[in-house]
């Protein structure tokens, strides 16, 4: 299959400028999850170009899309992910400096994770074209991965049924195809209504809603000794009241409540109800609970691991220019050592002792996190119950980086974020290959998928009624 990938790292190399256009368009866009339009519009209509065929709006989100090109099995699906984090604007400069007119910014990487999708993808079907490979393309534009979870509900409404495997890319500091799970998760809003009243003259008058919202954030704050090491419950207080002396009428807390094992979420999410049903006695006052989204824990796959890795290695690393390596010096002086020694020790990665003094990852190792559980959440899990997937990383950031950073929306939009999504790009088109062409790759990639869900099934973690949180950001 060599001179398939060759073929498809060609195209890739031929229009490495118009790929990388579409990943700064994305950058300079910053569009929060949901309202992604503009940003969206950009692959969607690539795609339409390509001659894929669109369907847009699926599962009821505006900026979800999916693009169809091909006939028959296998089907492959590849996703690509869109939206911005709120108040991270950064100007592509190693030090911190808000992009001017720009509030937004892309603190996870996500321009690059739908470009490398879209070029991995558009390669492939030009080979299949040439080579009259038979087999059907699907990318899947997913909105909103930060925020409400975009693939929960592409899942619920069955938007990913019938794909045989799924292929994903997110810029990271290191080069693996991980093998770990993650955590599932509940992101859920709670509204307390009381009742106002002057605070000084006649707070007799009032029953506080603010005080419920504390009183519940005491209790859950209380209630961390007593579950799993791995859960994580955090939460802000969206509003709390107007002024000091009015007792106010109305709060809001919104909480993440995550675990290994969506059992164990909703465990620790039942206990949270009657933390808020309490706060709700204590106070007088009443209460509403606002479901969001929940997301499953991930099903790793070590064939798709090994498929990525092998190509990863064949295609090679990128290189480095020396104002690419400036560039990269200057962001690794503002991490502090202590804080990217700690986010390699954590990494579990062997040998990590010797990467202290590394600027940026220049190996390719084996996944080595078989049974580890990552502290983070991703919808690409409600995926991964639904067909073999693998989502890998590459290394876009200097190591130490920490996600979600000025640091990270910096080197997205740089020329060190450019290499890494052309080298993420022709990673996709040859794992895409390795899939149509050897048929063990996919048969053993769904044998192994099958014997780690073991029986279990898969329930939608959001209610059949719920509708997306499309005002999510309305306050």
């Amino acid at each position: 299959m060599y001179s398939e990938k060759f073929f498809v790292f060609n195209w890739i190399d031929e229009h490495s400028q118009r790929i990388i256009n579409i990943s700064d368009s994305i950058w300079r866009l910053a569009e929060l999850g949901l309202m992604e339009y503009k940003s969206s519009k950009v692959l969607s209509d690539e795609l339409n170009e390509a001659g894929f065929q669109i369907e847009y709006g699926v599962a009821g989100l505006p900026t979800a899309f999916t693009a169809s090109w091909g006939k028959g099995k296998p089907v492959i699906g590849v996703m690509g992910e869109y939206d911005a984090l709120p108040g991270l604007s950064q100007d592509i400069v190693p030090f911190k400096k808000p992009l001017e007119g720009a509030v937004n910014g892309h603190g996870c990487g996500h321009n690059i994770h739908g470009a490398s999708g879209l070029a991995g993808i558009l390669a492939v079907k030009k080979l299949m074209e040439k080579n009259n490979i038979k087999g059907t393309l699907k990318y899947f534009g997913c909105p909103a991965e930060e925020s409400a979870s975009g693939k929960v509900w592409m899942v619920r409404e069955g938007v990913f049924k019938g794909v045989d495997a799924v292929l994903s890319h997110h810029p990271s500091t290191m080069n693996v195809a991980p093998l770990s799970s993650s955590l599932a998760n509940n992101s859920v809003k709670f509204h307390f209504y009381g009742k106002t009243s002057h605070a000084a003259s006649s707070p007799e008058q009032g029953r506080s809603a603010l005080d419920a919202v504390e009183l519940m954030n005491v209790g859950v704050n209380f209630l961390r000794e007593h579950v799993i090491h791995d859960a994580r419950v955090h939460y802000i207080i969206e509003e709390g009241g107007g002024q000091p002396n009015v007792v106010p009428d109305y709060a809001r807390s919104w909480y993440l409540i995550r675990a290994p094992e969506r059992a164990q979420v909703e465990e620790i999410y039942n206990r949270i109800l009657a933390i808020a049903k309490g706060a709700e006695l204590m106070t007088s006052t009443t209460h509403k609970v606002e479901f969001i989204k929940g997301v499953y824990n991930k099903i790793p796959n070590k064939t798709l691991s090994e498929c990525v890795t092998s190509n990863m290695r064949m295609i090679g690393l990128p290189n480095y220019n020396n104002e690419e390596l400036i560039f990269a010096e200057k962001i690794s002086e503002s991490i502090p050592k202590e804080a990217k020694i700690e986010e390699l020790r954590k990494s579990k990665r062997p040998g990590w002792e010797e990467m202290v003094d590394w600027l940026i990852d220049v190996e390719v190792p084996n996944a080595w996190n078989e049974g580890e559980v990552s502290h983070g959440s991703t919808d690409v899990s409600d995926v991964s119950w639904q067909a073999p997937t693998m989502e890998f990383s590459t290394a876009t950031y200097v190591l130490g980086t920490p996600g979600h950073s000025w640091q990270v929306v910096a080197q997205s939009g740089s020329s060190m974020g450019h290499k890494s999504l052309l080298y993420a790009s022709k990673i996709i088109a040859a794992s895409i290959i390795d899939i149509l062409l050897d048929n063990e790759v996919l048969e053993k990639a769904w044998k192994e998928h099958e014997k780690r869900i073991g029986g279990r099934k898969y329930v939608p973690p959001i209610p059949e009624e719920l509708k997306p949180p499309l005002n999510l950001w309305q306050k």
